[in-house]
């Protein structure tokens, strides 16, 4: 059995391999055949063959690898259930271990790329960026070197932390951590440089995320389809939900990727443009396959489980397709893009991707908006699921307080105009809009979101899974929040600390100095903001349960320690000398704010100020639960002594009697 079993797990990877051959084969190709125009852009001299074909031949075969490495952990954590004891059953085990050796295959890519990217870069020929030591400090100096880097780490600590996994919690983790070895990937390239690389970098990234999600569940799909696994036709159905999503988030950020880089016209009249068509075309292929797949693939497996015949073959068609898109993919980063549409841009449209039409006023506050599309998106994502899931309650009878729906519309309403409107356009210009946004974002916006007890929306909204039935969102949300490190964030002194250390770490120890010049620092700033806030409100005031539930008067001293902290962090603000990112915001050369230091001590107000709206609305809810949970409790006794005809209060009377009697007759 043990033989048969190895046997059909080896017989995989010829597929496998073959997918991201022919990946490297279409980059390799395509990047020679653009080779005079890219070394014309650069300026460059050719590095020779082995960086020329070499480079877009590894990368589109380490994404190929990591796309398979994100999709088996993917299809281990969500797409087959674990044993009853938690640990991973023999599907589950086998895409761990194809996603371990994938993840592996990505560092091993992604190191070789360095010395690839370095050669590609100066032009010289690979042979001269052998030695490990000069390759470290000259990868430094280059963006894409750097980036390549730091994906080699990451894959590989990942790998290396995958090994010993045989339980079903930990890979979700692996699965996020995976992700994680993208996003360098995704800052760099043709979107992060020139105007509008804010909106070029953010699409990047959904788009990336999107297509290896799809392509890699695919390729672990028809891995344990080959292999004759079992919950086959569950692991189909939760890929196709998955795989819809995926091919929308890829055409939506694809288009506005296009559309940053080219004109409509450069289609037809350059290579880039080109490229971009046959992307298009085996999009709209792996649109139809999809539907194919869900009507005839998906459908003969529900109907009867052993029949994979239908299935494999499309999934096979769309995995050569995958691997040509890839390799397309690859080549246009190695093709030079049309000119820009701005050939004069501003300092601040190079710095920021975008320019002002002036100072900060309240109408350009309020009405000068430039859509964010990661926090944006995420906002108007989080209102349509929640009113989803209220929709699902009241269509079975079930009602939901029309106040938590307020509030969590309310927040994401905050949400979108803290990063989308004026006030996110000016945020990482100006130090007071910045602190003005970062208020918004750590204060108000987790207040309102944790007010909406989205997590018992989706406990009573989500089917249950059954004693005997697989484990679905239900229950994964149910694992999480009873995992160990629910119950450590959870804890009071956890949770006071990353809310309130966050300010002082990030501002008083040189974090906002490194990152106030980065997207993917204001990026990973405002993430920091709505977590560490969520999670410190969800303690203080949350509706939805918690692992370590605390007493209100326990609440009630968290708000209470925490304030003195975050007021003296704003006075301190405003008595500093010393400009934050001061060389950052005077490389924008704005003629506003005219005084760098006062704009900062205006933040700083703004800071100290900003904990008293917060203060009250979390008193005032605490006031409310408290006064709440006193009738809830009345209410209990008063049901228990209506049962037993108030045994207690009977017995507390014949108690004072007996101890009457007892006084007067000693």
């Amino acid at each position: 059995m043990t033989a048969s079993v190895r046997t059909r797990s080896i017989s995989v990877w010829p597929l496998l391999l073959g997918v991201g051959l022919l990946a490297g084969l279409t980059a390799a190709a395509l990047a020679a055949l653009a080779l005079a125009d890219a070394l014309t852009a650069s300026g460059l001299p050719d590095p020779g063959p082995v960086t020329t074909v070499g480079l877009p031949f590894v990368r589109a075969a380490g994404e190929i690898a990591a796309a398979c490495a994100i999709g088996s952990f993917l299809f281990a954590a969500f797409f087959v259930p674990p044993q009853q004891n938690g640990v991973l059953d023999a599907a589950g085990y086998r895409a761990l271990r194809t996603g371990t050796v994938a993840m592996g295959l990505w560092a091993v890519c992604a190191a070789l790329l360095v010395p690839l990217t370095v050669s590609d870069v100066s032009g010289q020929p690979l042979r001269e960026h052998l030695s490990v030591i000069e390759l470290w400090s000259a990868a430094g100096f280059v963006d894409t070197a750097s980036a390549w880097r730091w994906t080699a780490v990451l894959a590989a600590l990942l790998t290396l932390c995958s090994i010993p996994v045989l339980r079903w919690s930990w890979t979700p983790a692996l699965f996020a951590g995976a992700l994680v070895t993208m996003l360098p990937l995704g800052l760099t390239g043709h979107s992060s440089a020139g105007g509008a690389h804010d909106l070029g970098t953010n699409s990047l990234l959904i788009h990336l995320v999107a297509t290896t999600v799809w392509a890699g569940g695919l390729l672990a799909l028809l891995a344990h389809a080959l292999r004759g696994g079992e919950h086959g036709a569950l692991a189909a159905r939760r890929f196709s939900s998955v795989a819809l999503w995926c091919f929308v988030a890829v055409a939506a950020s694809g288009l506005i990727n296009a559309l940053l880089r080219m004109r409509p016209a450069d289609l037809l009249s350059t290579g880039y443009g080109a490229l971009i068509l046959a992307k298009i075309v085996a999009l709209g292929a792996l649109g139809v396959l999809g539907w194919q797949q869900r009507r005839s693939g998906v459908a003969a497996l529900q109907a009867q489980p052993s029949s994979r015949g239908p299935l494999i073959r499309l999934a096979v068609t769309e995995a050569v397709l995958f691997g040509l898109t890839f390799g397309v993919a690859v080549a246009l980063g190695r093709t030079p893009p049309p000119p820009p549409i701005n050939l004069n841009p501003t300092v601040p449209e190079v710095e920021l991707g975008y320019d002002f039409s002036g100072p900060p006023t309240v109408a350009r506050l309020l009405f000068d908006w430039r859509f964010d599309l990661l926090f944006g998106t995420a906002a108007l994502v989080f209102a349509v699921v929640y009113l989803a899931g209220v929709r699902r309650l009241r269509k079975r009878g079930d009602a939901w307080p029309p106040g938590r729906v307020l509030a969590w519309l309310l927040g994401c309403a905050t949400l979108l105009v803290a990063t989308s409107s004026g006030l996110g356009r000016y945020m990482p210009a100006m130090f007071s809009m910045h602190m003005a946004a970062h208020m918004l974002l750590s204060m108000l916006v987790p207040i309102l979101l944790v007010l909406g007890a989205p997590v018992t929306l989706a406990l009573r909204a989500l089917p249950t899974a059954g004693r005997d039935g697989p484990p679905g969102l239900r229950e994964w949300l149910l694992a999480a929040l009873h995992s160990r490190w629910s119950k450590f964030f959870t804890n009071p002194i956890v949770a006071t600390i990353m809310f309130v250390a966050g300010f002082y770490g990030l501002y008083f120890g040189g974090i906002f100095d490194a990152a106030a010049g980065s997207h993917a620092g204001h990026v990973a700033m405002n993430i920091h903001f709505l977590l560490s806030g969520y999670l410190f409100y969800w303690v203080v005031i949350g509706i939805d349960p918690t692992p370590r539930p605390i007493p209100p008067l326990g609440k009630l001293g968290m708000v209470f320690a925490s304030l003195p902290l975050h007021a003296f962090f704003g006075v301190v603000l405003m008595g500093m000398n010393t400009v934050l990112a001061e060389g950052f915001y005077r490389s924008l050369l704005l003629p506003w704010p005219k005084d760098l230091l006062e704009d900062q001590k205006l933040g700083g107000g703004i800071a100290w100020s900003a904990g008293e709206v917060p203060l009250v609305v979390v008193m005032i809810a605490l006031l409310i639960q408290w006064t709440r949970s006193d009738r809830r409790t009345a209410k209990r006794l008063d049901r228990a002594a209506d049962r037993d005809d108030d045994a207690d209060l009977a017995a507390y009377n014949a108690m004072l009697a007996k101890l009457s009697q007892h006084d007067r007759n000693p």
